[in-house]
């Protein structure tokens, strides 16, 4: 099978002493290659004005080093098997859309929350906690209408920083090829920063009470974090006087965090699809998990056809029209060796429907056999537009729906795997609800997001104590 256009042959990077991993049979892989997406209808692709200029961004894309190694991704097919079995749970949160000019300090500070988030989690709820960030390539957004109108103009949507501009111009709204080549860029260099964060001594357990910034620490989750983070620094205090330190074991010192993105524009993917010199098969080396959207989970149609065909761990989202048949199909296309930790259901209900909605869905994939994690997006289902016109979230109902989603499991005796939530280290007013009780009059303060509105740091870690509680009752 040829490979695309600078492709190549590279390097997994494997963990010290890996074993190559068998090579599956995968009875479709005969019919498949990185382009045979393009026999299938690929919904949300943005009309590229110039399709010369996008061909010569694809092959400048295709020549560029992989952003991640396939070692690093099957090390996280790894983790989400112990999750599909219920021995860890999945924290995969971030921006809802990221930028082009996001500061190192602000990568910083999301990276922080979600260290706080599973500090709780793991301390809190008992249960290993793998990382996995909406961060370092998710720069495409799916939109429900093609142009936008303000007073009687109409453009084009914005369609992410990966496409165009969120200027209501014209010239912003054109879709830019180039602006491939600078997410590849902007992708590279957060992922530097994410690693020296996470291997430099950023992520040290005895920093645990150095993340819970001013902001965070005035209110009753910060006090109740750090009343936590002291009870750690105890611990550790203890080990250290036992032997046990950062020295002898490593995962005091650093973490491992890996990145995700919707894996919308099937080009952008295509081009940084490689061959993985020590398993002879293709992985997307663009972020270590990529997800199918809810509106682009056609069976038959592009992003399946390309999603099924790369070894990477795989998300897929589930909404409230998804029937048990369609499911099952999705589940034997994306994951027919029946893998555990290859492919993850992030279901998006709703709160007020996902009690009713989930548990057939549980059935019948527990009855079919399919050892899926099962992970809940509490954001999307609960999205609504306020009286000002900007769209929000409400506390309570993101709550509510991860409460439902542990109550489908519990019925089902399922296993709930993860939470999946948009997130910023800042202090935001997008959301509304929590600890400081924000109200519509609010939104307007601090209402900063591109495209869905957030959860901030605050909120952040209300949640992952409130998930720990849960995590508490299911073991």
């Amino acid at each position: 099978m040829p490979a695309p256009p600078g492709a190549g042959i590279v390097a997994s990077g494997p963990a010290v002493g890996e074993r190559a991993p068998a090579v599956h049979t995968w009875g479709v892989r005969d019919s498949w290659t990185p382009s045979s997406w393009r026999s299938r209808e690929a919904r949300h692709q943005p009309e590229w004005p110039d399709p010369g200029a996008l061909e010569q961004a694809l092959k400048a894309l295709a020549q560029l080093p992989p952003l991640v190694f396939a070692g690093e991704a099957r090390a996280l097919t790894r983790h989400l098997g112990a999750v599909a079995r219920g021995e860890a749970f999945l924290l995969q949160a971030g921006d809802c859309a990221e930028s082009f000019d996001s500061s190192a300090d602000s990568i910083r500070d999301k990276l922080r929350v979600i260290l706080q988030m599973a500090v709780v989690l793991t301390y809190s709820g008992g249960m290993p906690v793998v990382k996995v960030g909406r961060i370092a390539g998710q720069f495409a957004k799916p939109r429900s209408r093609p142009t936008e109108v303000r007073d009687d103009v109409e453009l084009p949507s914005f369609l992410g920083h990966i496409v165009n501009d969120i200027g209501f111009t014209e010239a912003e709204r054109a879709p830019d090829p180039d602006r491939l080549l600078t997410a590849y860029h902007r992708a590279a260099s957060t992922l530097n920063l994410l690693r020296a964060f996470t291997r430099g001594g950023f992520a040290d357990l005895s920093q645990v009470s150095s993340w819970n910034r001013e902001f965070v620490a005035s209110s009753p989750a910060g006090q109740r974090y750090a009343q936590m983070a002291g009870e750690i620094d105890r611990a550790l205090r203890f080990m250290t006087a036992c032997g046990v330190t950062s020295d002898t074991t490593p995962q005091l010192h650093e973490v491992e965090f890996f990145t995700s993105h919707e894996a919308l524009l099937l080009g952008y993917e295509e081009a940084l699809t490689r061959l993985d010199s020590l398993t002879g098969e293709w992985y997307d080396c663009s972020a270590h998990m990529l997800w199918i959207g809810e509106r682009t989970r056609q069976v038959d149609g592009a992003h399946v056809e390309f999603l099924r065909g790369v070894r990477n761990p795989i998300g897929c989202k589930v909404g409230p029209t998804a029937t048990a048949d369609e499911v099952l199909e999705l589940c034997e296309r994306l994951n027919p060796d029946r893998e555990p930790g290859r492919l993850t259901l992030i279901t998006r209900m709703g709160a007020e429907r996902v009690r009713e909605l989930l548990p057939p869905l549980l059935a019948a994939v527990r009855d079919a056999g399919h050892p899926v994690v099962w992970a809940c997006d509490p954001m999307h289902g609960n999205t609504f537009t306020s009286e000002s016109g900007l769209k929000t979230r409400h506390f309570d109902d993101v709550l509510d729906e991860i409460a439902g989603f542990f109550a489908a499991h519990a019925a089902e005796g399922t296993i709930p795997g993860g939470v999946h939530v948009e997130l910023t280290g800042d202090a935001v007013t997008e959301c509304l609800g929590g600890s400081d009780a924000l109200a519509p009059t609010d939104l307007e303060s601090r209402y900063e997001t591109m495209c869905d509105p957030r959860l901030n740091a605050r909120q952040s870690v209300d949640l992952a104590f409130r998930v720990a509680e849960l995590l508490r009752s299911r073991t």
